[in-house]
């Protein structure tokens, strides 16, 4: 059978924009352990990210760079496909947080009171992420040699490797910016533990008026957090625009109107009787509607996605530039009995209720996988909903079987996804994939040994869906499997019509957005959603860092468009791993 460069036309060829030199160094041990190490940061302050606001954020460009300039500043550089496999590693380490779970699964069973021991999360988590692997390897070839799709993440990663080794200097002015940000935002976050009043400031105590008071007592009050503010420089108009109109339909408007009419007559942040708890139900509704409509909407990239080319090369050959067919069949294999043995030892899910749900993962993060290719969007959150649909049907009353059935697959979906950018990225720098393959292993193991401490150190020093961690995207899965156990039962009085309006609403979204003349002002219900759910200060504090991107934008666009992604990883990364030490301190009990 034809191999690779054989079927490949001339146009492939014109795509790739690298030509290795005669034995240049790939799999090293150095850019194994820079990926591994810069990764496994990542996949750290994506946790403690991800707890707050529901979403994290990539690895492989800021561990490009990083991983760089580390051998740059001692004189041993890496090379380009070094380089290429030091962002794969890094990426893999980096999604852990999102393919294990700790995002959304595992929190939304700790918050229904199932405490899940250390070493069986471990496995589980490299269980479900080798199945993400393993699903993108037979995908390749359709996906990025047929079909050509753009993964604009994999395209943007090939694009700043080789810009880095075209302009050097250029690679370690960004790699200061964001450690200096790193830096900055790590001490600040240090010195509000000692001094909150940094972080949040009591300025409604300040000036005792009675309008900043009310708006205090509904969250609208100033917060500083650096992460958060530098995901405004990031995460654009839209989305920020999006989650503060959410923040004051929800803390603004319904939760006075709910609380006054005496439907949530709690305290404002009572998940039981409160306007909290009242105002998460249109907030997940919404999430869940406008996953589940675009999901639906993309039926053609779902039936592109099962397309196969006729002629498949099913030969486990010996050179690199294939992954042998036998490595991906066994892994799957293994993965899968290991996801069964745990599954119905640790959560008492039957063996063939695991069994459909490992398959739905393989169906669902093709989908998923060819999503990322053409928009660059992996709808993590809405493949796991439809697999919480289908259980409900399948195992109803069981909530732990709904939960972490989904798990499963928003773990593969994460993963396979990050692995096809990541083939990407090697395709167009001619990199080996069977290296890249075993790069990917080893920073799955890499960020598990880092991301499960980190996220059992987190929620033992700080309340699961308290201030400090929201855990937004573990509450709207946890509500979702209660909604599908106990039916509209579950809602709080009069919430079933806010419900009811949110679905309208998520529903219509994906068909506006269709409309190009309009496309742009469509909000993102995801976003909106999310900012029912956690309080209005996280969105207000997105909102500043754009305004502050929107201004340094004006004055200076040359210095935004080579510093914007330095400054804001900075800001995420420096939070992100002093909060860690944070964690350690409270539990520590030094306040």
């Amino acid at each position: 059978m034809a191999d690779v460069d054989e079927v490949a036309s001339a146009d492939w060829q014109e795509e790739r924009l690298y030509k290795p030199f005669p034995g240049e160094a790939q799999l090293t041990a150095r850019a194994v352990l820079a990926g591994c190490l810069i990764g496994s940061v990542v996949s750290c302050t994506n946790i403690y990210i991800g707890l707050k606001i529901g979403w994290s954020f990539g690895a492989s460009i800021i561990t490009a760079v990083l991983g760089f300039a580390l051998f740059a500043v001692i004189g041993k550089r890496l090379s380009v496909l070094e380089t290429n496999t030091a962002q794969t590693t890094g990426s893999a380490a980096g999604s852990m947080s999102s393919a294990a779970g700790l995002l959304a699964a595992i929190p939304a069973m700790n918050l229904l009171g199932h405490e899940i021991p250390w070493p069986a999360l471990m496995m589980w988590s490299v269980a479900v992420a080798f199945l993400g692997v393993f699903y993108a390897v037979p995908l390749r070839r359709q996906m990025v040699e047929v079909d050509k799709l753009r993964f604009p993440t994999g395209l943007a990663t090939a694009e700043t490797i080789l810009a880095m080794f075209s302009e050097a200097a250029e690679a370690m002015a960004k790699a200061k910016v964001l450690v200096f940000c790193g830096l900055a935002a790590g001490l600040f976050t240090l010195a509000s533990h000692f001094l909150p009043e940094l972080e949040k400031p009591p300025l409604h105590q300040w000036l005792p008026v009675l309008w900043l008071e009310l708006a205090a007592g509904w969250t609208f009050s100033i917060y500083l957090g650096p992460s958060l503010f530098g995901a405004g420089f990031l995460i654009g108009p839209r989305v920020v625009l999006s989650l503060v109109v959410g923040a004051f339909v929800a803390w603004g408007v319904l939760g006075p109107v709910a609380q006054s009419y005496g439907w949530a007559p709690g305290d404002v942040m009572d998940y039981k009787e409160g306007p909290r708890g009242w105002i998460l139900w249109p907030g997940v509704a919404l999430m869940v509607s406008e996953a589940l409509t675009s999901v639906t909407m993309s039926w053609r990239t779902f039936f592109r996605a099962l397309k196969f080319p006729t002629a498949i090369d099913r030969s486990a050959r010996a050179d690199d530039s294939h992954i042998p067919n036998r490595w991906w069949i066994e892994g799957l294999a293994a993965g899968s009995v290991v996801t069964l043995v745990i599954a119905q030892t640790v959560f008492g899910i039957p063996w063939y209720l695991s069994l459909v749900a490992i398959v739905l993962s393989a169906i669902l993060s093709t989908v998923a996988t060819r999503s990322v290719g053409e928009t660059d969007i992996n709808p993590v959150g809405g493949m796991g909903k439809v697999t919480q649909l289908v259980f409900g049907g399948l195992a109803p009353g069981q909530m732990t079987t709904n939960l972490m059935a989904a798990a499963i697959t928003g773990g593969g979906a994460s993963q396979a996804a990050d692995m096809m950018q990541d083939l990407k990225t090697g395709y167009l720098l001619r990199a080996a994939p069977r290296k890249q393959f075993l790069a990917q292993l080893a920073g799955i193991c890499a960020g598990i040994l880092f991301a499960v401490p980190v996220y059992k150190l987190l929620t033992s020093a700080y309340e699961l869906g308290g201030e400090k961690l929201p855990a937004p995207a573990a509450l709207a899965w946890k509500a979702m499997a209660e909604l599908l156990n106990e039916g509209l039962e579950a809602l709080p009085p009069h919430a079933e019509t806010a419900v009811a309006l949110a679905c309208g609403v998520g529903v219509l979204i994906p068909f506006l957005r269709k409309i190009k003349a309009i496309q742009a002002f469509v909000p993102s219900g995801l976003a909106m959603g999310i900012a029912f759910i956690i309080p209005a200060f996280y969105s207000l504090v997105m909102f500043y860092g754009l305004c502050a991107w929107w201004i340094w934008k004006m004055l200076s666009p040359q210095s935004v468009e080579r510093f914007n992604f330095a400054v804001a990883s900075g800001f995420i990364a420096g939070e992100g791993l002093m909060g860690i030490v944070n964690a350690a301190l409270t539990l520590l009990g030094i306040e």
